[in-house]
């Protein structure tokens, strides 16, 4: 099976000009290319692809499953670089030029993206596996058929100028359709092999998303999972320009760009969490004030469990206290817990092991109005191969059975306001 980037684009044309047109002959003068010309490039993309794309019958050529699965996607793939190459001319203020994209190449573009992930054509070079010289002279001709300057040295460092960087997200788009299709050719051999990349928040990774990994790992054996965690604003980055397939993780109460979607399966609902010795846990119908007599640990100014934990405060008449430690990691935080007389806001999950071992308890609820909606965040154009929407409708199922589960199962007490 070949990898995206081995592809020719002229091949790719050629491909879709022939499962519209229905023949070679009626596809030949779409793409400028003789009839055995059209011929010798469809039978090496089936060549490449290990896959048949047409049944050749007398009356024309018929596209099979695998053609039907892998257009769209080329299309779609098409239609970034096309998008990428105008955005880019037009930061430079340089008019359209009609199918400038039709001369540009996937080696050209994969160089470019190769340069500004490592910062330098050497190391760009060495992590592709090629030499220097080749690294910079497709970005050089790249730069070239567009017109538009794509790289600025600073300092030891080689960076996109602004047309390149505006570019560069609509490339890394196109590649990733590519991929996908590729991954669909590979499920019509193996129906349960394929990949999902996930992009993973706090709140899911406790309990939620391990069960969801199980019962999907059980039902597709032959797919790969690909996990990240990190920082919502750079796994939203790497979700716009395709690394990543899906994020998982408390919803944003306004989205930060336009072109994603959120899907909301589930409330969270935070609550106040010290160790199971702390002088709160073992006091019934507490004031809200007493909550001002011990120290908290809590992220920083920006996340959304601050915004809500100062709002908690507030809507009980009193300014939120100083924070001495500020601590995004729950992991961190719950070994601060711990230590001493802490407290903080958690979602049950997250120290749903240290309740059953004894260690942390639950000494309150933060309130209604701090409750997190927990969800999907796609690209609001996405469109999953068959393996990632069944990803989806696995996490929407055991979202759907988490919502079955009654507040009654965990035991808290309300805080006295």
């Amino acid at each position: 099976m070949s990898s995206p980037l081995d592809l020719n684009l002229k091949h790719l044309h050629a491909l879709a000009a022939v499962y519209h047109h229905g023949g070679i002959s009626a596809a030949a003068p779409h793409v400028n290319l003789s009839q055995p010309a059209l011929t010798q490039a469809i039978a090496r993309l089936e060549k490449q692809l290990d896959a048949p794309l047409f049944d050749r019958q007398p009356g024309g050529m018929s596209p099979t499953e695998a053609a039907d699965l892998l257009v769209p996607r080329i299309e779609r793939a098409l239609d970034y670089i096309t998008h990428g190459v105008r955005v880019a001319r037009r930061a430079q203020r340089l008019p359209a030029m009609p199918a400038v994209e039709r001369r540009v190449t996937l080696g050209q573009l994969r160089a470019l993206a190769a340069v500004d992930t490592a910062g330098s054509f050497t190391l760009a070079a060495s992590r592709a596996g090629v030499s220097q010289p080749a690294i910079y002279r497709a970005v050089h001709e790249l730069s070239e058929v567009i017109e538009t300057p794509l790289t600025v040295r600073r300092g030891k460092t080689v960076q996109p100028t602004p047309a390149a960087t505006r570019m560069l997200r609509l490339v890394r788009l196109a590649l990733s359709e590519l991929g996908a299709g590729i991954d669909e050719l590979a499920s019509l051999r193996s129906q349960q092999g394929g990949r999902v990349s996930l992009g993973v928040m706090p709140l899911a990774r406790a309990i939620l998303l391990p069960q969801v990994l199980a019962r999907f790992a059980r039902a597709y054996p032959g797919a790969t999972v690909n996990v990240i965690e990190g920082p919502y604003a750079e796994l939203l980055g790497d979700l716009r320009e395709g690394s990543l397939d899906l994020l998982i993780g408390a919803m944003r109460d306004r989205l930060p760009v336009r072109d994603i979607a959120q899907e909301g399966l589930f409330d969270d609902d935070p609550v106040i969490v010290a160790r199971s010795g702390h002088p709160l846990a073992a006091t019934k119908g507490f004031g809200f004030a007493r909550l001002l007599d011990y120290p908290w640990v809590i992220a920083a100014t920006g996340a959304p469990v601050r915004a809500r934990w100062e709002h908690m405060f507030r809507q009980h008449g009193h300014e939120p206290p100083r924070l001495r430690i500020e601590c995004g990691s729950v992991l961190i935080t719950r070994g601060l817990l711990l230590e001493d007389d802490w407290l903080t806001l958690m979602s049950r999950d997250q120290f749903v092991f240290e309740r059953r071992a004894g260690l942390l308890c639950e000494v309150g609820r933060a309130g209604d109005d701090l409750r997190r909606r927990i969800g999907l965040t796609t690209r609001a154009d996405w469109h999953p191969t068959r393996l990632q929407q069944a990803f989806v409708e696995t996490f929407r199922q055991v979202c759907a059975e988490r919502n079955e589960v009654t507040d009654d199962a965990w035991p808290f007490r309300f805080p006295a306001t």
